[in-house]
């Protein structure tokens, strides 16, 4: 296991890290503020007004795997439970047989290709559903969009692969607020994009670790097993968002916990056998003597979440209430606690700009972290 001095040195040596990233994944996840104006640049263009013209759908159905179904399922968060329009999200290639011609179908993908992808888009257009695409320029989605006479967003080639969540919800925000499923300025891609740029800023290679907050979260999760509790719906997607982004790039397995309706397994993973004895979350001890990595508490925090999970649960709880239960376990049982970007009040930040800042952070840690353990080059070659 990477000792966290031997880490710190690697993360705060600017030659190194670049010489480990042969994917270009830190200049990638840097650049997600310009994405975001990019990727709205190239959606107005598509001429989105030619689906919202038809008036507010009765569904939306989104195709989109990994990357793409994280963006579904934050649209899906911040329309909440009161939304006029019902959003699923689905693999492909097969479409839910209730479709038809008052749903709209959006296909994400950072391909464009695939059978999973473009089988959808093709019977969506047979069954008169309106269709929008995401993907790469002259991909075949993007000739399944043309032949529907669809609108069809296409991403530039630099787009790499595990950094283009923004690429993929911008379309969908801004397709919802085109469809009045929003409140006014809660797409605001500009706000959005400002805040990732204010990460890119905090979190840059060239700041040193211990004025650099996804550093610091990387060096902390780097023996760790992380154990996620998730502050409702909004950081829910967030979570399966982190999750993916560690294993996928730094091997690290991770569960997570969506409060408050998983607030008892939570407490009891913390409280359990893997809980650290007494004095073994000491940063200090001898690592040499480890026996494996130990559980830290990752907290996401959504102060929007809501009042109660509404499950009919004999005590219900507050997201925020399932959050204090959580972190005084892991308090009471030596867990050591992580915060995403909790740094500075979450009332600062608009709803969709705190994600942003959280999921920019985590981002820019799990890069840190695959960097650090060398996993890039040893993945990519």
């Amino acid at each position: 296991m990477t000792s966290p001095e031997l880490a710190e040195e690697v993360l705060n040596d600017l030659d190194l890290l670049r010489s480990r990233d042969p994917r270009g994944l830190l200049p990638a996840v840097a650049g997600a503020g310009a994405q975001v104006r990019e990727t709205a640049r190239l959606t107005a263009e598509a001429g989105l007004e030619r689906v919202a013209a038809g008036g507010r759908p009765r569904g939306l159905v989104i195709v989109a795997r990994r990357e793409g179904a994280v963006a579904a399922s934050v649209l899906r968060a911040l329309l909440g439970p009161t939304s006029p329009v019902t959003v699923d999200v689905v693999p492909g290639p097969a479409l839910p047989v209730w479709m038809g011609a008052s749903d709209i179908a959006v296909v994400a993908t950072r391909t464009g290709a695939g059978r999973y992808a473009v089988t959808p888009a093709y019977e969506a257009a047979r069954r008169g559903v309106a269709v929008v695409g995401i993907g790469a320029e002259g991909a075949p989605l993007h000739a399944a969009c043309a032949s529907a006479r669809a609108p069809y967003v296409p991403l530039p080639a630099s787009r790499v692969r595990h950094t283009t969540l923004w690429s993929l919800l911008t379309p969908m925000l801004m397709l919802a607020d085109q469809l009045g499923l929003l409140p006014a300025g809660t797409a605001d891609t500009e706000v959005v994009a400002a805040a990732l740029d204010e990460v890119a800023a905090e979190c840059g290679p060239a700041r040193e670790s211990f004025v650099n907050p996804a550093k610091t979260l990387a060096l902390e999760l780097l023996d760790a097993l992380p154990v996620i509790a998730a502050e409702g719906p909004l950081a829910g997607a967030a979570a399966d968002r982190v999750a993916d982004q560690l294993a996928t790039l730094a091997g690290l397995p991770v569960t997570t916990f969506r409060l408050p309706d998983q607030r008892v397994a939570a407490r009891t993973v913390l409280a359990g056998p893997l809980a650290p004895a007494e004095g073994e979350d000491d940063f200090f001890r001898d690592r040499e003597a480890d026996s494996g990595r130990r559980l830290r508490l990752l907290t996401i925090r959504d102060g929007d979440a809501g009042d109660s999970d509404g499950h009919g649960e004999r005590e219900p709880r507050s997201a925020a209430e399932a959050m204090q239960e959580v972190l005084r376990t892991a308090t009471a049982h030596n867990v050591p606690i992580s915060g995403l970007a909790d740094h500075g009040e979450l009332e600062q930040h608009p709803r969709l700009c705190h994600l942003a800042r959280q999921l920019a952070v985590a981002d820019f840690s799990a890069v840190y972290l695959a960097l650090a353990l060398d996993h890039e080059r040893a993945l990519h070659p």
